[in-house]
């Protein structure tokens, strides 16, 4: 029986440690068959949002905000009891001693083994042989640096998060709230405004490079919402897939280079991710574009000056590109219960940074409002 137990404490410590360093330390993709980090949030995100939709709509999305956060501190109180077990039977088979002369049971045994990896050192338990005191350091090495690794773990995920949504807020007035390709390019539609378009596609290359290297060193970033309903990371980087794409098709007076430049490493974005989340591409159920929504596509175009250089073929152009990308993120879409943007905008709205919580207007008189501080703005 004893023997059996330091078999599996050394695995589970083993175990453990190396499921931090994977998930902490190591930043690459992690193709082994099992891991425990995948397998808690295949588990808890499952459940979690399968929970969400019994929810109303507007309870939903704040009830799925608090995954992220939440999953992190389940995720390193995992680990922590995981390490705790393990050490608590290395010590229980080392020999502890509860009271003068009295062996201390497997409850004592992990009792002493929290105290001593979140160095309490309570000292009403003690190990009995050398064996056991060696034991006991090398658990209150493991604890303190467990206890520095989450110190500096937190900051990192959370500075990863505000440097992604620096970037989503600044869309919000370049292609409306939520975004779309047809909006970002009918506000981008002088001359003027066409050299900006060349500018910020460069900025959207280095922000999906930026996206590609953050979420794979840490995939629990993606459960992380933004702070408004009508925006994400993923609508963010679908508007910037799809707005590169009209380009490249051959929208007159664009930037192409730059589009092909940016809808090149953010398709890598989206494939990498999908496959990190184990959401495999399918086409999806209702398609984004069809041939109608297309036609009206190159109409809200061409009432803003853009024009696309023969319409058919771009068309066909535009849907051999989609196919590269779509599959990938509506898989990942359905995963993390993240809608995808339109291509263009379904309703006349004003934009997040129109509104606040004590403006409550008709929607007549929002468009209205919105028209003006277009007119004003220039956008």
């Amino acid at each position: 029986m004893k023997i059996f137990a330091v078999v599996m404490s050394l695995v589970l410590i083993g175990f453990v440690l190396w499921e931090a360093f994977e998930a902490v330390v190591l930043p690459r993709i992690v193709t082994r068959p099992f891991r425990l980090t995948r397998l808690f949030y295949r588990v808890t995100w499952g459940s979690w949002s399968a929970f969400a939709r019994v929810l109303r709509p507007r309870r939903r999305e704040a009830f799925i905000s608090y995954f992220g956060p939440l999953s992190l501190l389940l995720l390193l109180a995992l680990w922590a009891v995981g390490l705790v077990t393990g050490f608590g039977l290395l010590e229980w088979v080392a020999g502890l001693t509860a009271a003068p002369g009295r062996t201390a049971g497997v409850g004592h045994a992990l009792y002493f083994s929290g105290t001593t990896f979140f160095t309490l050192g309570l000292g009403d338990v003690a190990p009995l042989t050398h064996l056991g005191k060696f034991i006991t350091v090398a658990e209150a090495g493991t604890g303190f640096g467990f206890l520095a690794l989450v110190i500096g773990y937190v900051p990192v995920i959370y500075q990863g998060f505000s440097r992604r949504e620096v970037s989503i807020s600044l869309l919000d007035a370049r292609a409306g709230s939520p975004p779309s390709a047809g909006e970002l390019l009918r506000r981008h539609a002088d001359s003027y405004g066409q050299q900006e378009l060349g500018l910020l596609l460069r900025d959207w290359e280095r922000w999906s490079a930026e996206l590609l290297e953050s979420h794979l060193s840490y995939p629990i970033l993606a459960y992380f919402r933004s702070q408004h309903s009508n925006q994400s990371w993923l609508a963010a980087l679908a508007t910037v897939l799809d707005s590169s794409a009209i380009v490249r098709v051959g929208l007159e007076g664009a930037c192409k280079r730059q589009a092909e430049l940016t809808f090149a490493i953010a398709r890598h974005a989206v494939v990498d991710l999908a496959q990190v989340f184990s959401t495999p591409p399918r086409k999806p159920a209702v398609d984004r574009l069809p041939p109608d929504q297309f036609e009206a596509l190159v109409r809200y175009l061409d009432a803003s000056g853009l024009r696309l250089r023969d319409p058919e073929t771009a068309e066909r152009r535009l849907a051999d590109l989609r196919a590269l990308y779509e599959p990938y993120i509506h898989s990942l879409s359905v995963y993390l219960r993240l809608p995808l943007p339109p291509w263009t905008p379904r309703a006349r709205r004003a934009d997040n940074w129109q509104t606040s919580a004590w403006e409550k207007r008709s929607a007549a008189e929002s468009a209205r409002i919105c028209a003006a501080r277009e007119d004003e703005s220039h956008f």
